[in-house]
């Protein structure tokens, strides 16, 4: 067995917790990464209780989801320290794209994403 193959091996093993734990931190449903993935939640569970291996481009999709790079997700290297992470991939993906938008367009973007934070923070204290 060559290196490559090793390191594939070593890295599938410790795959299931690493995943487990990374969707977890998340707070992610097995449900809804298999629905983000495309693949029915049966199989994302195997993936996740080392009963199956997914495909290779299906990892890199998994990393993309988790906001990880494949070395954090193998293990083979530890998160990037507490930086701030978008979790939804949607959320993400347009982020990216926020900052092409002209400057009135950015304004009022702060100004609906403001109110939806205080909403929310709003409706967690009126529930406690």
């Amino acid at each position: 067995m060559n290196s490559v193959q090793t390191f594939w091996l070593d890295a599938m093993t410790e795959f299931p917790q690493r995943l487990r734990s990374l969707r977890s931190e998340r707070k992610l449903t097995q449900a809804r990464v298999a629905e983000l993935l495309g693949v029915s939640p049966r199989v994302y569970t195997r993936w996740e209780n080392g009963d199956a291996v997914p495909l290779f481009a299906t990892v890199v999709k998994i990393a993309d989801i988790l906001n990880v790079t494949l070395d954090e997700l193998a293990g083979r290297k530890e998160l990037a320290a507490a930086e701030a992470r978008i979790r939804n991939p949607e959320l993400h993906r347009l982020y990216g794209k926020v900052d092409l938008l002209a400057d009135e367009d950015q304004k009022a973007l702060l100004v609906v994403l403001d109110s939806l934070v205080k909403r929310s923070s709003m409706s967690r204290l009126m529930a406690e």
